[in-house]
């Protein structure tokens, strides 16, 4: 398990970029039409999917398989199996089972979190993670909105997604799952909040001690600082 976490530790950066870039193709591969493109963006994203399938399995390995490992990363193996359920896209005449929809919001998620921890692997200060998860959740939430058809314009999308995410609300649309997604969206304004306002009081709590050496000086003229 030792081994595993050093490898995992020394790819963080290069997967942490090829990660927020996954993001970026997922938005495409939502957005263009042209089949040209289509067909470059489809590539690119087996390929990225491709390395983060290798990256796991040899961290797997070198873990030597162990349940603890598993038990730990089970949430990476659904979203690594997610963009399997692409090659059932035959089914989409079955309409209860809505494959090809499930498919396409299961990769924008997957995007969405593997973004998230991209985040965190590339940027050590609190308030620039923030930010950074903050714009990713921005673009997976308007990518969900568009991709269910709660909004038929993607600019209208990822403005409703970036007020509801900074504010807790605007989204206009009322469908089951523009609801939903308002309310963990609001409950992710919150907790950024939260977060916010712990850093900047951390930040000012530890630069107080600075003011008081001059006093101690002062009281005790043989007591360096």
């Amino acid at each position: 398990m030792a081994a595993a976490e050093a490898l995992a530790a020394r790819l963080d950066r290069p997967m942490g970029f090829l990660g927020v870039l996954f993001l970026f193709v997922a938005l495409g591969q939502l957005l263009v039409t042209e089949p040209g493109w289509t067909r470059i963006l489809g590539i690119t994203g087996w390929v990225f999917w491709a390395i983060f399938v290798a990256e796991f399995l040899l961290r797997a390995y070198l873990a030597g398989f162990q349940a603890a490992f598993w038990r730990r990363n089970w949430w990476q193996v659904i979203f690594l199996l997610v963009p399997f359920l692409r090659f059932f896209r035959a089914l989409r005449a079955v309409r209860a089972l809505r494959v090809t929809r499930v498919a396409r919001v299961g990769g924008i998620v997957s995007a969405g979190v593997r973004g998230s921890r991209s985040a965190g692997r590339l940027l050590s200060n609190r308030i620039g993670w923030l930010v950074s998860v903050t714009v990713v959740v921005i673009l997976a939430a308007s990518q969900l909105l568009y991709a269910m058809e709660s909004q038929t314009d993607y600019t209208t999308a990822l403005y409703e997604a970036a007020l509801a995410t900074i504010t807790g609300s605007g989204i206009t649309t009322d469908d089951p799952f523009s609801k939903v997604l308002q309310l963990i969206l609001a409950v992710y304004s919150v907790a950024v909040f939260a977060t916010l306002a712990g850093s900047l009081g951390a930040f000012f709590l530890h630069g107080e001690p600075a003011a008081t050496p001059p006093d101690i000086v002062e009281e005790h003229p043989d007591r360096r600082p």
